[in-house]
């Protein structure tokens, strides 16, 4: 097991690609919190988790210092530790950018970068002092995406804050560095969630997607989870501020496949 032991939180846990996190994890051996800001859905998923292993859920929104300090108060009281850190919380909000609100632009980086941030610095002290008392070093995990690099028109909140994470990823690992605490990021390209599971159900909303994905499918949840557990674990022992793209090839692409109908 990659994981064997391990303690990781996963912010936005309850659902999707999160969720496919917090699953893996614990089939690979880790304990796990689900932190999330839908406390009925997280306890819900840590139920349904718990035949697989040890799992709790914390109410938690991640753009809030005192909800992140109270999370990493509950995990170390849970669980003694924290090896693992997955920022995977995040939001949407969509709009044009002529007319995008400013209140939904904050909000937007508020929980994806801002909140990113405050959970990485908070588990990030705990592990400099347990390294500094001579214990082994954690790893923090970002998710970001191919719209880090790519932007969407009606979507720029989102894609300013991925394009955040990247920066946020680099800059942590280069202080963390001599700590031996790696910090990497993983940048899905079109994963099938529950939203993208709707838009995809649109003939020409899926012929859009299938034309910029080398791949000819959608990725699943669990795809992004298993690079998510990969870079967690001690086999990238050699990696830090890195951004891995699990896009189905698209990111290398300048045109557009053909689409089967």
């Amino acid at each position: 097991m990659l994981l064997q032991n391990k303690v990781a939180i996963v912010t936005g846990g309850a659902r999707g690609i999160g969720y496919a996190v917090a699953r893996r994890f614990l089939e690979e051996g880790a304990k796990v919190v689900i932190a999330d800001i839908e406390d009925e859905l997280a306890e819900k998923a840590a139920k349904e988790l718990k035949a697989l292993g040890d799992v709790i859920a914390i109410d938690c929104d991640v753009g809030e210092r005192l909800d992140v300090r109270n999370l990493v108060a509950a995990t170390l009281e849970a669980f003694g530790e924290i090896d693992i850190l997955v920022n995977n919380a995040a939001i949407l909000v969509g709009a044009d950018f002529l007319e995008l609100e400013e209140a939904d632009f904050d909000r937007v980086l508020r929980v994806n970068l801002k909140g990113a941030f405050l959970v990485s610095q908070a588990v990030a002290k705990h592990m400099v002092e347990r390294v500094e008392a001579g214990g082994p070093p954690g790893a923090i995990v970002n998710m970001s995406s191919i719209n880090a690099v790519f932007a969407i028109a009606n979507q720029v909140p989102y894609s300013v804050s991925k394009g955040g994470i990247n920066q946020l990823t680099k800059a942590s690992a280069l202080s963390l560095a001599p700590y031996g605490i790696r910090v990497n990021a993983v940048g899905p390209g079109s994963i099938r969630t529950d939203m993208l599971a709707k838009v995809a159900e649109d003939p020409e909303a899926r012929r859009t997607i299938l034309s910029r994905t080398p791949a000819g499918r959608l990725g699943e949840p669990s795809e992004i989870a298993s690079v998510v557990a990969f870079l967690a674990s001690d086999q990238a022992s050699y990696m830090t501020g890195q951004t891995v793209y699990a896009d189905g090839g698209r990111l290398p692409l300048n045109y557009v496949v053909p689409v089967e109908d």
